[in-house]
């Protein structure tokens, strides 16, 4: 049943209403429109803290004419042409337009799977047969041929690690049949990952391919997800080609380091001493938070066995040599894998994993179609890729009459990109030695693939609003940055005629409450502090050169201080000669306190140099607001009610 034209109007009329909702212009300034869009972006962005009122929005709605303004004064000007400010917005861009360069969808999907994926560990076998991506196809087939007729050998029943101990190319194999240990989500890479996770218990995997040849995977077990570690380690690591004696050596001294440390010894000093882990010695052996599947697995048992904090375990030997390691802190999988800070750290691993792959895949189907990628018809591609071929293998290629006419082979949007352009791809490519054996047309692909992404990523502004958006931002602050330095700050502290004229026809704005002359000392420790004390109350007149004697432990400000910017603990009777009480400063845990040299109790008028500062920002202020009444002339400014009411509440 078709649809009814009213239905069809109703239908038009609701979708309209919707998207011009926040297409409204908020206010014009010289008849140039703000959008509503725009405004709430900006006011969201900069008053998170609070819910919106009709003040707030009043309040946002003033300072963001008067921006708009002033960066409209700075396009005037062209301050936008300057080279430092294109340069600047060069730097970011490069800066963050890899942000942007990801399917959000694609990438949120692959959080979630990795997420619940982390909420078990697979302890997993391995066999592999080597085969390495550039090596010949016939090195490739019998390699092929071998891992196929291992599968059928597993299906048929034979014992996994039996057979890894026969047939498996992992240098490992020797000690360990193929077992690989526990392993979680993030570790190996994706397409092992994913074998492994599809693998039910006791059954092996289908083959996987990497860049190094064929893997077949077990499940072992599978277990809840015992999360992660910090551990120090103490490591008396086996030389190469260690002999029996060698090891027994340290097996001996190991035992010594355990009774030593049952006795009350220092962890950390015995770890700089004794360990030769060169990595992780001189911070008293303290190893990087890990999880499973990053470190040998009786290495990995004996971390996680430990019970408690502090607990040191017994030595134990892996191929390394022999262990003591010490539990710091256990960090179990968040309760709420939606917990923020997971989430935010999870992001960041999947972002820097080669599971993006499978995003960059579906990016490049979405933008192939968004800059109008056309292959042409008329392009001679059986020459083109003979052409690459023949270059490849380093023969000395003739282009022929028509390659020598530069053909067009493929267009994206406006750009026509020519043989010229693919002679240059293939030229870098021949340079690198794991190009070199690719074929033509193969290599093709990725000339097509790269020129398709490299174009998007230059017109990024045109595809991504937040892209453009976040661009915008940054070069409207910048402009505000330099107009203001231009137009007020260097006016207005260059200008000695003008600030000493402002104070004298504002001499009743600057005063001194109750002040006093001090030095103001910050110590980096109370014990630095109650040193710097003891001096002060033997001779206070030495305070400068108590401060700079100090090896960087002390720092003196001085100057008259309004006796509320001077920092106490609790109310102070200030007198002449006073050095008050410390005073903690928990952002950093320095020590503050002050030397009080002379007490001014009355009020009194301040000089001109005293004031300086607050004359300073006055004038800026005095000039600005002369500015922007200027700038409301030139662009009047015109705000629209209705759309102002409609801003959001809640």
């Amino acid at each position: 049943m078709r649809p009814s034209p009213k239905a069809l109007a109703t239908a038009a009329l609701i979708i309209g209403s919707t998207a011009t909702g926040l297409a409204q212009t908020i206010f014009t300034f010289g008849g140039k429109p703000v959008s509503k869009e725009e405004f709430l972006k900006a006011y969201n962005k900069n008053n998170t803290a609070e819910q919106p009122t009709d003040k707030s929005y009043r309040d946002y709605l003033d300072l963001y004419t008067r921006f708009k303004l002033k960066v409209q004064a700075a396009y005037d000007q062209r301050l936008d042409t300057l080279p430092a400010q294109l340069a600047e917005l060069t730097g970011f861009r490069n800066q963050v337009v890899d942000n942007y360069m990801n399917d959000d969808a694609s990438v949120n999907i692959l959080i979630k799977e990795a997420a619940d994926r982390l909420k078990k560990d697979i302890s997993v076998a391995h066999i592999f047969v080597a085969a390495d991506e550039h090596a010949s196809a016939e090195v490739i087939a019998r390699a092929e041929e071998k891992i196929k007729n291992i599968q059928q050998r597993l299906q048929n029943g034979e014992d996994f690690a039996q057979l890894a101990l026969q047939v498996s190319e992992d240098p490992a194999v020797k000690s360990n049949k193929g077992t690989i240990g526990y392993i979680t989500a993030l570790v190996l890479p994706y397409a092992m990952e994913n074998a492994v996770y599809a693998t039910a218990p006791g059954k092996t995997s289908a083959i996987v391919r990497s860049q190094i040849g064929f893997h077949i995977f077990k499940n072992l077990a599978e277990r809840p997800a015992i999360g992660k570690v910090t551990v120090a380690q103490i490591l008396l690591g086996y030389p190469p080609e260690a002999t029996d004696q060698q090891k027994a050596a340290s097996r001996k001294k190991a035992d010594s380091l355990i009774i030593v440390l049952n006795n009350g010894a220092d962890f950390k000093e015995l770890a700089l001493m004794y360990s030769t882990d060169n990595t992780t010695y001189q911070s008293g052996g303290e190893i990087m938070e890990f999880g499973v599947g990053r470190y040998a697995p009786a290495f990995e048992q004996a971390a996680f066995a430990l019970d408690k904090d502090g607990e040191v375990s017994a030595p134990f030997e892996t191929d390394y040599g022999v262990h003591i390691i010490k539990r710091i802190k256990r960090s179990p999988l968040p309760g709420d894998l939606n917990d923020k800070i997971f989430q935010e750290s999870l992001r960041t691993q999947v972002l820097q994993s080669d599971r993006m792959n499978v995003a960059k895949n579906i990016l490049y189907d979405k933008i192939r179609k968004d800059v109008l990628f056309k292959q042409l018809s008329t392009a001679p591609m059986p020459q083109v890729i003979a052409y690459g071929d023949s270059l490849l293998q380093n023969r000395n290629p003739k282009e022929g009459s028509y390659l020598k006419e530069n053909p067009a082979l493929f267009l994206v949007k406006d750009r026509v990109y020519r043989f010229s352009d693919w002679k240059e791809f293939l030229e870098s490519m021949f340079r690198l030695e794991n190009m070199r054996h690719l074929p033509a047309s193969q290599l093709f692909e990725t000339f097509s693939e790269r020129t398709i992404f490299d174009y998007y990523r230059d017109h990024l502004e045109n595809y991504n609003p937040e892209f453009a958006y976040q661009l915008h931002e940054f070069k409207e602050g910048n402009l505000l940055f330099e107009i203001m330095q231009r137009k007020i700050w260097d006016v207005a502290s260059s200008d000695s005629v003008g600030l000493q004229r402002y104070y004298e026809t504002n001499k009743d704005k600057y005063w001194w409450e109750a002040s006093a002359d001090a030095v103001i000392f910050t110590a980096n420790s109370a014990a630095a502090a109650e040193d710097a004390r003891k001096k002060l109350e033997t001779n206070p007149g030495d305070w400068k050169a108590i401060s700079e004697n100090s090896n960087g432990n002390l720092q003196a400000d001085s100057g008259r201080f309004e006796l509320g910017q001077i920092p106490v603990f609790e109310r102070t009777n200030f007198t002449d000669g006073l050095i008050t009480a410390n005073v903690k400063n928990e952002a950093d845990n320095t020590i503050t306190f002050a030397y009080i040299i002379k007490v001014y109790r009355d009020k009194s008028p301040r000089s001109f140099a005293d004031a300086r500062g607050f004359i300073v920002n006055d004038y800026q202020l005095m000039l600005e607001e002369k500015w922007i009444n200027e700038l409301k002339k030139k662009y009047p400014v015109k705000i629209k009610e209705k759309v102002v009411s409609s801003l959001p509440r809640q």
